[in-house]
Order: structure tokens, then sequence, then C-alpha cells
């Protein structure tokens, strides 16, 4: 009997260990499933789209009337932009944020814009206006690159990083910190998906009512994202060079 129950607990203890191993790696890596669901969706012919439809479209962006500038890098003619200042804590220094715990990068603070864009579709040629502005819903998948790395040992900051704190009264005092930066430019290649919208000669990709479910992937063991609102990937790679300083 004892034996028995040894075997049970055994079992027991062993699916609650797989249980948490697998929401563990979910957590961590869930990102890398939405991004295989993404690149796994076929990419639609848009002269054959029809109004209503859900698309993943692949193409070349061009800007629109109100082009945005990198936040630090004040890199021209973006359409979407991402800036996060991350901070290290160690035993006893700051805390970048109320959760923020020991021994780890911390999120201080984070910028993203957005605005509507122009998408060149590689399968049909056709140009299509992406309604990304004016608060649209829109989930990006865009690598950020690390621009500025901070070492409190080194009293000679950057001008140029004091400037952008300065302007957003945020302190430098003695703290390990990280400036990542993502944007998407004229030019880059870039994956949409949200629904077509025929207006007259306008042909739109707009985002849809309900969030999209990526669906299960359990030959590796990912669960079902929600991707709300547009999905924007870009997958081109920038040149940025580390500031160490």
């Amino acid at each position: 009997m004892v034996s028995q129950l040894w075997e049970a607990f055994q079992i027991v203890v062993a699916m609650i260990g797989s249980v948490a191993a697998l929401v563990s790696w979910n957590v961590w890596r869930g990102r890398r499933g939405v991004l295989r669901f993404v690149n796994s969706c076929p990419d639609t012919d848009l002269r054959t789209a029809k109004d209503g439809e859900y698309v993943k479209v692949t193409g070349v962006v061009t800007c629109g009337n109100f082009p945005l500038e990198s936040s630090f890098q004040r890199i021209p003619r973006c359409v979407y932009t991402s800036t996060r200042l991350y901070e290290y804590r160690g035993w006893d220094s700051k805390t970048a944020n109320p959760k923020h715990r020991r021994f780890t990068w911390g999120l201080r603070t984070a910028e993203r814009h957005a605005v509507d864009f122009y998408i060149s579709d590689f399968q049909s040629g056709l140009r299509a206006l992406v309604r990304t502005g004016s608060g649209a819903r829109v989930t990006p998948y865009v690598d950020e690159s690390v621009v500025i790395d901070v070492n409190p040992e080194n009293k000679d900051l950057s001008p140029e990083f004091l400037r952008w704190l300065r302007e957003r009264n945020l302190s430098s005092d003695g703290r390990k910190m990280r400036l990542k930066e993502g944007y998407i430019k004229e030019g880059s290649t870039v994956s949409v998906m949200g629904v077509v919208q025929k207006n007259e000669s306008v042909l739109m990709i707009v985002p849809p009512s309900e969030p999209i479910s990526s669906g299960c992937q359990w030959g590796s063991c990912f669960f079902p994202a929600n991707l709300d609102g547009l999905v924007v990937r870009c997958e081109d790679t920038s040149d940025m060079d580390v500031i160490p300083v």
C-alpha cells in the first residue's frame, strides 16, 4: 500500500513538474512560437483577395504623409519606432519598476509609435494602405538592437544619451543601463497580417475586429497565443553598433 502511494505521489510530482516546465517554456520562448506561426502562413495575392478576408501580405514599405523619426538615433522616414531603456538591478541598486527583481534587467521606460504606411505586395505588385496609425491595434514583431550600454564606472556618458535622458526627466545616477531601439524605415521588407478592405479605388489592410489565435503547436510545445490587431513583422536586420559608455 505504501509503495503504491509512493508511486502515485511520484507520478503526480512528475506531472506537476512537466506542466510547470511547459508553462515556463511558453513564458520565456512564446515569441518564437508566434513568429513560427507568422512565417508559416502563406502570402496572399492581393489581386484575388476578397473584401473582409484575413490575409498575410509581404512587401516593401513606403511612408505615408507623416513619417516618424526614431527617438534616440533619429533615423528618418520610419513607419514604426520603439525605444526601451533597461536597468540592471544588483543586490542594493535601485529598481527600474515595482516588479524588478534583483540580478535582472528591468524595463524603466518604453516608447512606441506607429503611423499609416503603404506596402507594395510582392505577390501582386499592388500597393495597399496599412492602417497602423491613429491608435489602431498593432502587434509588432520588430527586432530591437542595443545602441547604448552604460557602465556606471565610466563617468563620461555620451552627450547624446544624456540629452535623451534629460528630455524625459530621467536620471543617470550610477545606474547600469541599456538602451534598445528598433524601427521600420522606408524601403524595409515587412509582413503584415490583417483584413482586406476595399473602398472604391483604395485598397487597405486594417486590424481585424477580434484577436486571431496562433493555434497549438504541440510539436514545439507552444500554447495558442492571441494576436490582437494588425501583426507587423520586420525581418530586416539593422547594422546598429553598440556604443559602450
